[in-house]
């Protein structure tokens, strides 16, 4: 930053000017942050956060000690950290991660086991109004589908409720290929985009405004096939439509037919694609983390060709997508502690209590008990030393699907150190190729969606819709996924005597059987998150 001294008064005493210079010079000592670096590794002196303490020292200083960065906020593990930071380059063992899933007997199966037919007639239309995220919201298209086949109706195309978090307006037709949909289920089910206009009336503003005798508010979580076919059924036989709201998780996962159950599937991993400007940004950056040579190539067909001789003459590289939900709302309704210091737990019980009035069931636990029993999130380095002891070294290529990190990048910089491959939207796309998606939180996790689907490797640093979504299609696609062990991994952190051996010898014992192999769902489980055995056929 450059200072101009200009004067009209040429005979002042050169003393002046000295002191002037002199002031120029103490500037920067006295007010250094007007000079800090403005960047989001710098967190503001006003932040409710400013960097973590290691929370697992030992292990996050093993991983650290490679390399330093002197801004970078203190790892709140260093002894493992900088343990992890000393691992060994690739070797056999850690080829071994990379191996593609073996075939586990078991295959893809959503067709109905029946030929499919639509209703002589319909009851009349079903409408739906669904909140929540992207996924939860996927969940409820699926049960709505299910819905409407059990009750022999016309389905029309769920409306989105905007998201009192992300404020995302987005609807089905945004987000999903609409017509491709419907045509996936055309067979099955009859769907329309709209209603007639003799049904025009039937509108969110319309049962927002007084109790409406074609409003459905009173289904129950997970709902059998009789209440439907009681409660909803006369509705439509008397006014030809019913408005379901609420209508997430209302459907059972037991005791429906098998048809039903696939047609769920059938929904959820066939017709449900994503519009095509999201699937084709999607490829772009998939193509990227594989050839990091074509990193700033445009989606336009510029560069088509060229991009495919690279890919013909290239080995395409391997890539882990790693979730990473770690947003203010998910930290402060866990109500562990995060190694932010006092500002951070007050910052937190704050938003507790304008959120939830304080009742939030965790705030019961001491962080200790909450860790043991496997309820706290994992944080950013927490995570990245799992990735560490796993075998993943520097050289891994990691995509990062996150919305919004709390704490920003100071946050995340431990998990950078550990894989400074790592890479996200921002940096493998340009402005103007995220300009479609761009304060879309739907889009944007549709995006992370879309790229984890076609990963080597998925993991997920927390449970929640997103890891459910996933894990449940990736099984169906055996596709390798990573399931953390929370509770495992909440008392290794709280051990601070373990070595780096000692960490990493526990952590691959405990997840050498939760990396993609099958599991059966038990009762009340999601079919979106277990397909086996009711979407999938053994043999």
């Amino acid at each position: 930053m450059k200072f101009q001294y200009k004067s009209n008064d040429y005979h002042q005493p050169q003393r002046n000017g000295a002191l002037a210079g002199l002031l120029v010079l103490l500037f920067p000592v006295l007010l250094p942050s007007l000079f800090s670096p403005l960047s989001h590794a710098s967190p503001s002196m006003f932040s409710e956060w400013n960097g973590p303490k290691p929370r697992h020292l030992p292990l996050l200083k093993s991983a650290l000690q490679h390399q330093k960065e002197p801004n970078a906020p203190k790892p709140r593990h260093l002894p493992l950290f900088k343990s992890a930071l000393q691992r060994p380059s690739a070797n056999a063992k850690q080829s071994d991660l990379w191996l593609p899933l073996a075939n586990q007997g078991w295959r893809s199966c959503a067709q109905s086991a029946n030929n499919p037919s639509l209703p002589q007639k319909s009851q009349g239309y079903i409408q739906v109004f669904l909140d929540g995220g992207l996924n939860q919201q996927r969940m409820g298209i699926c049960d709505a589908v299910a819905v409407t086949k059990i009750l022999n109706a016309t389905l029309v195309i769920p409306y989105l409720e905007v998201n009192p978090v992300w404020q995302d307006s987005s609807s089905f037709m945004d987000i999903y290929d609409v017509d491709h949909f419907i045509n996936v289920l055309k067979d099955d089910i009859s769907i329309v985009k709209e209603l007639p206009n003799e049904f025009s009336w039937s509108t969110r503003e319309y049962y927002a405004t007084a109790i409406r005798a074609t409003r459905i508010k009173t289904a129950p979580v997970h709902a059998s096939a009789n209440w439907y076919l009681e409660n909803v059924l006369p509705v439509l036989q008397s006014y030809g439509v019913a408005a379901i709201s609420p209508f997430s998780h209302r459907l059972t996962f037991d005791n429906l037919p098998m048809d039903i159950q696939r047609l769920r599937c059938k929904a959820n991993f066939q017709a449900l694609i994503f519009v095509p400007h999201i699937r084709a940004l999607g490829d772009a950056l998939v193509s990227r983390l594989r050839y990091p040579s074509i990193k700033n190539r445009g989606l336009d067909g510029v560069h088509l060709e060229e991009t495919a001789y690279t890919n013909k003459i290239q080995e395409p590289l391997k890539f882990v997508v790693l979730h990473l939900r770690f947003d203010k709302d998910m930290a402060a309704h866990s109500a562990c502690d995060f190694g932010g210091g006092k500002a951070e737990k007050l910052a937190l019980a704050k938003y507790r209590q304008m959120i939830w009035q304080g009742r939030v069931l965790n705030s019961q636990f001491t962080d200790e008990e909450l860790r043991s029993q496997g309820r706290c999130p994992l944080t950013p380095e927490e995570i990245g030393l799992l990735l560490a002891a796993l075998g993943f070294d520097k050289s891994t290529r990691l995509y990062l699907a996150s919305h919004k990190v709390y704490g920003g990048e100071a946050r995340i910089s431990a998990l950078r150190r550990l894989f400074p491959l790592m890479e996200d939207k921002k940096s493998l796309a340009s402005s103007e190729e995220r300009a479609g998606v761009k304060g879309k939180a739907s889009l944007l996790a549709a995006l992370d969606y879309y790229v984890s689907m076609h990963s080597n490797i998925f993991i997920s640093a927390s449970p929640g819709n997103m890891h459910n979504a996933l894990m449940g299609h990736r099984t169906y696609e055996n596709l390798k996924t990573i399931k953390p062990n929370m509770a495992l991994l909440g008392q290794l952190f709280l051990n601070k005597s373990l070595s780096w051996s000692e960490f990493q010898q526990a952590v691959v014992e405990g997840h050498e059987n939760r990396q993609g192999q099958i599991r059966i769902r038990k009762p009340k489980q999601s079919i979106y998150t277990y397909p086996a055995p009711d979407c999938m056929c053994h043999g």
